[in-house]
Order: C-alpha cells, then sequence, then structure tokens
C-alpha cells in the first residue's frame, strides 16, 4: 500500500504475462507465439519504410488496415474497429458496454485478464463452471445478465465451441453484449464474424499475434454493429487517439494480403499440434482435444508444477496455472517439429515418465 496511490490500486491484482527470458537458447513454449516468421510482405514493408515519416503522427482511425480488414473478411468496414493488441480492444469493450447494474458472466476457467479488467472498472464478474470435460456451457449462462464474455476456443484449456451454440446463445441473449474472444480461432475453431452483421449485440475480438505471427507489433481488432463500434471508438478517443504505430498499420496490412502464406502457417501448426497430443499421450498424458495454438495437458502421475521445473531444467519453458482445477495441467505452445521433439525427448529422460506401448496413449 502506498499513500499516493489512488485507493482502488491497493487492491488490483494485475494480470501476470508468460516469462519472457533473457537467457539464449531456451525452447519457448510458454506463450503462444507463432513459431513461423510473419509473410514475407511483412519483411520488405520493414525493409522500405521510410524512417523520416516517423517525424508524424500515424493515422488516428488506421484507415488502410480496416479497409484490408474489410476486404479479408467480407465485413463493411463501419462494423471494425483496431487496437494496440487485442488486450487493449478487450480493455476498451470491458468500458464500453460491461460496466453494467447486472453482473458480467464469463466461464470459470478462461483467459485471465477478464478478471483483471473487472476488477479495474469494478464490474461485478460472476464465474460459470465448464463441464466435466472442460467445455463452454453456454445453456447455463442467465437471460438476466450485464454482459457475457468467453473465449473461443477457450484459453487456456483449447477447447473450441460449435457456432450452433454460440447462434443459440445470441437468440436467447438479445438485451445485453455477448463478446466472443476469437484469439486462438484461426487454428480449427469456428468463427463468428459473420454473425454481427446479424445481431445487434455480438463483438468479436481477433488479435494479430498468433496466427499472423505479429505479436511484437502489438495489433488487434474487433467486428460488431456499428453502434457498438461508435462505443469503443468513443472510448479509445478519450484514452488514446492513436493506438497503432505506422508500422503495425503497414505491417498487419502486409500479413492480411498474403493469405496463402497465412493459410499454410495455420495447417503446419495444426499439423504439429495433432502429432505432439499423440505423443504426448503415448507418454501418459492426458490431452484435451485442442483447436488453438497449444495443448493442455497433465501427466497420469506427475504433478504439473514438478513437470513445468523438470522441463525448466532441460532449457523448455512451458506454461502451469496455479488455480486449483487445473493446476496439474501444462499448457504447452506449438513450436517447430524440432521444439516440439526436443520438448517430448526431454520429458523421456523424467524418471516416472514411460513410454507406453502401441495402442495404449489413446
Amino acid at each position: 500500500m502506498n499513500k499516493f496511490w489512488s485507493p482502488q490500486i491497493n487492491d488490483l491484482v494485475p494480470y501476470t504475462p508468460g516469462e519472457q527470458p533473457k537467457i539464449a537458447n531456451l525452447i519457448k513454449l510458454n506463450t503462444n507465439e507463432n513459431p513461423y516468421p510473419p509473410a514475407p510482405g511483412v519483411k520488405e514493408v520493414i525493409n522500405s519504410f521510410e524512417s523520416d515519416r516517423l517525424r508524424l503522427y500515424p493515422d488516428p482511425e488506421s484507415s488502410e488496415l480496416i479497409t484490408q480488414l474489410a476486404e479479408s473478411y467480407q465485413l463493411p468496414k463501419d462494423h471494425i474497429f483496431v487496437g494496440n493488441g487485442s488486450d487493449e480492444v478487450l480493455a476498451h469493450a470491458f468500458m464500453a458496454f460491461f460496466r453494467q447494474a447486472k453482473p458480467l458472466y464469463k466461464p470459470s476457467i478462461t483467459y485471465s485478464f477478464y478478471e483483471v479488467y473487472a476488477d479495474l472498472y469494478g464490474i461485478e464478474l460472476v464465474d460459470v463452471p465448464l463441464t466435466d470435460e472442460f467445455a463452454i456451457d453456454l445453456q447455463q449462462y442467465p437471460s438476466e445478465n450485464g454482459g457475457i464474455i468467453f473465449a473461443n476456443p477457450n484459453a487456456p484449456t483449447g477447447v473450441a465451441l460449435p457456432l450452433t451454440e454460440i447462434r443459440a446463445l445470441l437468440d436467447r441473449n438479445q438485451d445485453s453484449v455477448v463478446l466472443v474472444d476469437e484469439a486462438y480461432v484461426d487454428f480449427g475453431g469456428e468463427s463468428a464474424t459473420q454473425l454481427v452483421t446479424e445481431y445487434p449485440n455480438l463483438v468479436v475480438t481477433h488479435t494479430f499475434s498468433k496466427s499472423r505471427s505479429l505479436a511484437g507489433m502489438r495489433v488487434g481488432f474487433a467486428f460488431a454493429h456499428p453502434t457498438l463500434i461508435d462505443a469503443l471508438n468513443r472510448v479509445k478517443n478519450s484514452f488514446n487517439s492513436y493506438p497503432l504505430d505506422m508500422l503495425a498499420i503497414a505491417t498487419s496490412v502486409a500479413a492480411l494480403k498474403d493469405k496463402s502464406y497465412f493459410d499454410a502457417t495455420c495447417e503446419k501448426i495444426i499439423t504439429t499440434r495433432e502429432n505432439s497430443a499423440a505423443a504426448l499421450k503415448k507418454l501418459g498424458f492426458e490431452v484435451l482435444p485442442s483447436a488453438t495454438n497449444f495443448v493442455f495437458a497433465k501427466h497420469r502421475y506427475i504433478e504439473g508444477a514438478e513437470l513445468m521445473g523438470f522441463l525448466r531444467t532441460k532449457g523448455i519453458l512451458v506454461r502451469h496455472f496455479s488455480k486449483p482445477i487445473i493446476s496439474d495441467y501444462l499448457r504447452i505452445t506449438i513450436g517447430t517439429d524440432a521444439e516440439m521433439q526436443a520438448m517430448l525427448d526431454a520429458l523421456k529422460t523424467h524418471p516416472d515418465i514411460v513410454e507406453l506401448p502401441i495402442g495404449d496413449g489413446e
């Protein structure tokens, strides 16, 4: 506690990001970064960028990027909002939509930044338990609410909902905003993007950090009805009128234009994910079905914290969460085939891990 702080700051519990190590030669499978570089056009943009332009402010509307997003996703430009990473977009959405008299509902296990934003903005939050299979059960969300937010596919579990269930929720919940956080949808989920023209209370958020390999540029975006986009812009322009710098805008446009590279990269990650999940099962792990660029897995006998520490001694970082329900699980980012094989080989050196005979890992 500090006497100079605003009173609310004393009780804030900030989000804890995944470790960004300063040590060289670690295999980094802990922050869901893409193992492959951005589209080749991104490098061309950076190499040809005229540095003299940096004395000027960037376009506050990010018009070029919004135009390209509209073309890529086949939506009107007035249905699109961009921000400094999807975390900022989410923060603006909490301010714009969820400061209501009724509570905001979210899954009990999901992206932990939701709790931080609710605390920051004084929003009452209600957790809805996942099913025994770690799936989000939208039928358990009441119609009386101040908003609903969930990630699809969910994080850190990786489990995805079919679009039919999201549509059913929207059909019965039309008096508050439903926000679907699709940070990982490009790796096998069904996107609700096209539903924003049907449902005026739907917000769908995306990021360039995962499938577009631009985590270092910090670019996120949202799709919604123009009335909701207007609310997001009101918050943005009351906070930071220039959220995206010139390079962020230009590189994002270049990434969007190369759809073939995007598709090929996503497919490589999906293939590696499925192969890695099968290999982990052969080592005695239970692996949840994933539609993301990570797997969520626990060993049948060994605690998650122990395994995380063991892998670290081998120069491999994975993510562990201390929340009791998931404390034995590891969230393992999908790296290159070579990185995943190194992780698997390291696990095989653990004294309590035995590779199962063929057929026993299913």
